[in-house]
């Protein structure tokens, strides 16, 4: 599958042109360039930043090493956030002025939660925050990519150190949670190629959690949401953390295979 999706970017065509012409040659510069891709997936590199792009909740992104690979599991984080984003609907015609829905993206990347939340929920205003400036630009392009580059503000810093004062209805991150003592088990494609900055979060995978989860809190208006997405046997562990920051209502969701992926708390 890799080798004809790789066939297919050299060649600039789809799956049906390919089996139309299936006997066509290859000319030699294309099928260098070709034999070239192949040998970058051969040792390891991931196909989409060979091709450059991805798909994610149904929306086209570019990629580059400067940021983590849009997951499928990421998409359940998507779909909770539009669930209670509900609760905070605006009426469409009102004689006073209310304003916008406001939702933070913490540790933004490809950009890929804040351009798919923007395209879902229009009337929403959403800041975008990370620590790397690569992948900002990255981001920026992508917002520009799928329209929505005027409803999104980027800024680079830690955490909700750029919006300090500021508070949101909704405030949604997918952080790094791999455990340090998990690097030597994951897949080259990762391991080697995917930045660390974007996956590594101290020897239990929680450091992020710890400092974003009290920070969060005070950001949040009353009744406002808190939305992560945890890696694999952490929910335990996240909730205590929600708890001792002094949240009290606590929802976990989990993806298609059962497994606990997306955490829910609100600010009573």
């Amino acid at each position: 599958m890799d080798a004809e999706l790789l066939l297919l970017h050299v060649l600039g065509e789809n799956k049906a042109w390919l089996l139309a012409h299936r006997d066509d040659e290859l000319p030699e510069s294309l099928a260098n360039a070709y034999f070239a891709l192949l040998d970058r997936r051969h040792r390891g590199e991931p196909i989409q930043y060979i091709t450059g792009q991805t798909e994610f909740y149904g929306l086209p992104f570019r990629v580059a090493p400067a940021v983590l690979i849009p997951r499928p599991e990421t998409e359940h984080l998507i779909e909770e956030v539009l669930k209670h984003a509900a609760n905070f609907a605006r009426p469409r015609v009102t004689p006073l002025r209310i304003p916008p829905l406001r939702i933070v993206d913490i540790g933004a990347g490809s950009g890929c939660i804040a351009i798919a939340l923007a395209r879902h929920l229009p009337g929403a205003s959403i800041t975008a925050i990370d620590l790397s400036s690569d992948a900002l630009a990255l981001a920026r392009e992508n917002a520009a990519l799928n329209n929505v580059a005027d409803r999104i503000r980027f800024l680079e810093g830690d955490l909700l150190s750029p919006v300090a004062g500021e508070q949101f209805e909704l405030i949604v991150s997918n952080p790094p949670y791999v455990p340090e003592a998990d690097r030597e088990t994951l897949s080259i494609e990762v391991r080697d190629h995917e930045p660390a900055l974007a996956l590594f979060a101290g020897e239990d995978g929680l450091d992020l959690y710890r400092r974003l989860i009290p920070a969060a809190r005070a950001a949040l208006v009353a009744d406002g949401y808190l939305l992560l997405e945890i890696g694999h046997g952490q929910s335990a562990d996240v909730t205590a953390l929600f708890q001792a920051a002094g949240f009290e209502s606590i929802e976990v969701f989990p993806d298609l295979q059962g497994i606990p992926r997306v955490i829910c708390t609100q600010r009573r």
